[in-house]
């Protein structure tokens, strides 16, 4: 619960509704003068408000964070500064990573568990703009150079559990964190250092670490309302032998899905999995996500993807080719086992 002062988070000067500025794809990072880099870290991306006593956090949708993550508002009145926006991400450290597993779980109606959650595994807010420091005086129209000055400034001496996002104007150093893939980086942001604050635009760029792996065709499901294949569910082999469900694709084009649904009927025995398996019921779960076909497992597909967290691929992947040739149980999990990570 957030505490009112008179001069709240109405009079600052800038919309608690306001989206953050996003990023666009790209195949490759930028070159040339202008431009910084920085990390793209795999958490919940956020805007964090102050004014007085009263913190307000709210996520890129406008949905308000606050009650999920009360350990962030406790460090955020921690700050010597008493009024400032900050444009960061939530992000969860668990060993030597991050777990964005625990982001999720602390979405949940009842305050006791994320209390609990909040003292076993307490999230950090790593910050990388800052859109405001006086009442009223938004930086929005600033170059971001100023802005990154001014989040220095703000967050001089940054408590426990708030951290500022580090960055290179080298080329060299952000080809090493794109390819590392390690510590909970999700790929590199590429920023322009004359660039004004762009609410709810994709004015920068975003570049991943694109990998492939080789996993068995473990079930699928079929396409909402239909009776064709929609999505194919992805499974390794562990070291003992046990199918682990790492996730999907749904890349499938639709000219090929009515014989591809009659190649997987034929093929469908249970289990399909035998570790981690889809559809266990959550309050996230819907009727689609929990309904699945387990599949004998016979086929293997080559996919492409951007990160993983915990076994599994964090987005959905892409379908770059049948692999007749492969055995599955050729396809191991080995193959997306995180290098060493970097502690935050």
């Amino acid at each position: 619960m957030t505490r009112k002062t008179s001069g709240g988070l109405g009079t600052l000067g800038i919309d608690v509704a306001t989206a953050p500025m996003e990023a666009k794809s790209a195949a490759e990072l930028p070159t040339g003068t202008g431009w910084q880099y920085e990390p793209k870290w795999d958490g919940f991306r956020c805007l964090a408000f102050r004014a007085g006593d009263e913190v307000e956090i709210r996520a890129k949708s406008g949905k308000s964070l606050s009650r999920f993550f009360p350990d962030v508002l406790e460090v955020l009145r921690k700050v010597a500064a008493k009024t400032f926006v900050l444009d960061g991400e939530i992000i969860i450290p668990v060993g030597e990573g991050l777990s964005f597993e625990a982001l999720q779980m602390r979405l949940h109606p009842a305050a006791s568990r994320i209390q609990r959650l909040a003292r076993e595994t307490p999230a950090v807010l790593m910050a990388f703009d800052c859109l405001l420091e006086r009442r009223g005086k938004p930086l929005v129209a600033l170059p971001f150079e100023e802005r990154r000055a001014t989040l220095e400034r703000v967050v001089e001496s940054p408590p426990d559990r708030l951290a500022l996002t580090p960055f290179t104007q080298e080329l060299r150093t952000a080809k090493a964190w794109l390819t590392a893939g390690a510590g909970g980086i999700d790929g590199v942001v590429a920023k322009r250092l004359d660039l004004p604050y762009r609410p709810g635009e994709r004015a920068m760029l975003k570049i991943k670490n694109i990998r492939t792996a080789d996993c068995v065709v473990g079930g699928f499901r079929y396409e909402t309302g239909g009776k064709r294949v929609g999505s194919l569910l992805l499974g390794l082999y562990d070291a003992a032998g046990d199918l682990h469900h790492v996730g999907f694709t749904s890349a499938l084009a639709d000219s090929d899905k009515s014989a591809l649904t009659k190649r997987l009927e034929k093929l469908v025995a249970p289990p399909g999995f035998t570790k981690d398996v889809p559809g266990a019921p959550s309050r996230w779960s819907t009727a689609r996500s929990t309904a699945w076909e387990p599949l004998k497992p016979a086929l293997v597909v080559e996919v492409t993807y951007d990160h993983v967290t915990g076994n599994r691929f964090r987005h959905g992947t892409g379908l770059l080719r049948w692999r007749p040739d492969k055995k599955p149980q050729q396809c191991t999990l080995d193959q997306i086992a995180a290098p060493v990570a970097r502690t935050v």
